[in-house]
């Protein structure tokens, strides 16, 4: 069995909450698992020590490990369990639970108790339910002990109790048992979780944000956080389950086409319940745009496979002048109507942006793959008609807004993909804003020079962003500084700006050439490109934030002080802010949908 390449997937694998499934040699499905941070939870499963003895064993089995990127921990709880219901993988828990529907109950008394009950309703109290498993219970549970204290224990533990337990030490009791809490404040604890259990969540959270205010004009800043707090844990369970709130059988299929490959993703929601999702990766030339990519895709997918379980709706990413004609073939075909849908809302258009998310992750990792960036050097060789396959490519761009905060990009890819570790940034002065060749200039300079000195390792070949003017900057610091020979490599876009349209110059300007647009050397060289210009504007965005002194909310356009405010008071603090999805920053006072999308992208940019 080949060994499974961890660090290779790691390197891609995204830091977004989300869905992971582990399979065999055989394709057969091992274990699925949630994460809020998949990359460091996965990162876990390869520890060369401390694996327990069952993880190792899955870990020794694993051949593939495919995951589903979603809006929030929440929906990967949801679609998880649902994995594990479909698929009953041999390494998860497999509940075999026929008792009675659990409750929560609520005792009487001075300082009443909360705890999950089952059977007739013979004790005193209030009963909310019924529960659909014992889990969700103890979820909710957990969450009120976290928020308003309001003791667990039994009463037995708590009538003999001489001095507070270890939930008090832990802040999850307040410690009735001797009398630390008046009674009036733990009564009002328990209103407050009472609303809570009967649903009234919304107008919970509206009444703990009056009260953070008050308490914050007060000067009572410790009563002020702990409302804060409160306020955090019930918004993370007012999220949007997008996983579980819609309606029908859909399908949601998103193309995303890069230099060097196409991915449609697949998501599947049977009875308003989404129930997994695949990747594909159909071979295409570049010159493909999505919307060509998914019109073959959809037809081989629905009019090939006719035993495939057939939904009412498909929910696409791109529109093509063919998907008509494709929905009434599939309709002669299979005998039903297939409805196909772009302009979608509510929970249709988170659905379908995640399936946008997933298949540019998914199509991200496969670019980056070992074995893949290997045989694009090949081809580079080949190609550029070079006797050995060069080991170090480097790749310089240039970022700025209107001359403010110019910084340069160095990365560096080699055989075995980018090479993280060896990136560079330099931060350009002295130069006249916009002079993007004496910025490229002052950039090669410096580094070189510290190569003189003896500092990095010299590229095989330098390849720089732009057409024969950078090309000739270039080789001009090298002549100056007494570089060794090296391949100097210019990439110039087309006059249409189109990828695989790119004008190439190897070594001098009067060198120029095209390559086939599909031919994997090219494709090497735009993913060299683009990830050179991605890590310029990162670097430029954050040193012209920095320049500016105002936090990433005063960036966005729309957001003044009174919207910061309300946006702060409304979700209890920026790290609740920042944790939630666009759908919920909506909700906000005077937040419109538009303006919710921009907040999330500036907290939300790297």
């Amino acid at each position: 069995m080949p060994v499974f390449d961890a660090v290779a997937f790691l390197a891609t694998c995204s830091g977004r909450p989300g869905v992971y499934r582990m399979f065999d040699d055989g394709a057969r499905l091992l274990y699925v698992g949630k994460a809020s941070n998949l990359k460091k939870r996965l990162a876990s499963y390869f520890r060369k020590t401390g694996l327990a003895p069952k993880t190792a064993a899955l870990v020794a089995r694993i051949a593939s490990v495919e995951t589903t990127i979603t809006a929030n921990e929440t929906e990967a709880l949801l679609l998880e369990q649902t994995l594990i219901k479909q698929w009953r993988p041999p390494y998860n828990i497999l509940l075999r639970d026929d008792k009675s529907y659990p409750y929560i109950h609520l005792s009487d008394g001075d300082y009443p108790r909360l705890g999950i009950y089952r059977g007739a309703k013979k004790e005193k109290g209030r009963y909310f339910g019924p529960y659909p498993s014992a889990g969700a219970v103890r979820e909710s549970l957990g969450l009120l002990q976290k928020a308003f204290q309001v003791r667990q224990c039994e009463d037995s533990y708590y009538r003999n109790r001489t001095r507070p337990c270890l939930q008090y030490q832990i802040k999850r009791c307040k410690a009735p048992c001797v009398g630390l809490p008046s009674q009036e404040n733990y009564a009002e604890d328990v209103r407050h979780s009472v609303m809570f259990l009967e649903g009234r969540s919304t107008a919970l959270t509206d009444e703990l944000s009056a009260a953070m205010e008050k308490a914050a004009m007060s000067l009572e800043f410790e009563l002020a956080a702990e409302l804060r707090d409160q306020i955090g844990l019930l918004r993370r369970v007012q999220d949007q389950q997008s996983m579980e709130g819609g309606t029908g059988d859909v399908d949601i299929a998103a193309a995303i086409v890069n230099p060097g490959g196409a991915c449609v993703h697949l998501m599947s929601v049977r009875g308003g319940r989404m129930l997994g999702s695949k990747s594909f990766f159909p071979q295409v030339g570049i010159e493909e745009d999505g919307g060509a990519v998914l019109v073959a895709f959809l037809a081989q997918y629905y009019l090939a496979g006719q035993e495939r379980d057939f939904p009412s709706e498909v929910i696409v990413n791109v529109l093509h002048e063919d998907l008509p004609t494709l929905a009434d073939a599939i309709a002669q075909s299979r005998g039903r109507e297939l409805a196909i849908s772009h302009r979608v809302r509510g929970t249709r258009s988170r659905w379908q942006q995640l399936a946008v998310t997933n298949a540019e992750q998914a199509l991200g990792a496969r670019l980056a793959n070992r074995q893949h960036v290997a045989a694009r050097f090949d081809s580079l060789t080949e190609a550029l008609g070079l006797s050995e396959t060069p080991q170090r490519l480097e790749c310089y761009d240039i970022s700025h807004s209107s001359g403010e905060a110019t910084v340069a990009s160095c990365v560096v890819f080699g055989p075995e993909g980018p090479l993280k570790s060896d990136y560079r940034r330099y931060n350009i002065e002295g130069v006249a804003p916009g002079d993007d060749y004496a910025a490229m200039h002052q950039a090669l300079t410096r580094r070189f020079s510290r190569l003189k000195e003896g500092e990095g390792k010299l590229p095989d070949i330098l390849l720089v962003d732009g057409g024969k003017g950078q090309m000739a900057m270039a080789r001009e610091v090298l002549q100056e500084l007494a570089v060794p020979e090296l391949i100097l490599l210019g990439v110039a876009k087309g006059v249409t700006r189109k990828p695989g349209l790119e004008t190439l110059y190897l070594n001098e300007p009067s060198h120029e050439f095209t390559l086939p647009a599909d031919s994997p050397a090219l494709h090497l060289i735009q993913q060299i490109r683009d990830e050179a210009h991605r890590f310029a504007i990162t670097g430029h965005r954050a040193r012209r934030g920095k320049a500016r002194k105002v936090s990433s909310l005063e960036q966005v356009a729309g957001v003044g002080p009174k919207r910061r405010r309300e946006l702060l008071k409304h979700f209890g603090g920026l790290q609740e802010l920042s944790r939630a999805s666009s759908d919920e920053i909506a909700k906000a006072p005077g937040i419109s949908k538009k303006l919710a999308e921009s907040i999330y992208a500036a907290l939300h940019s790297e």
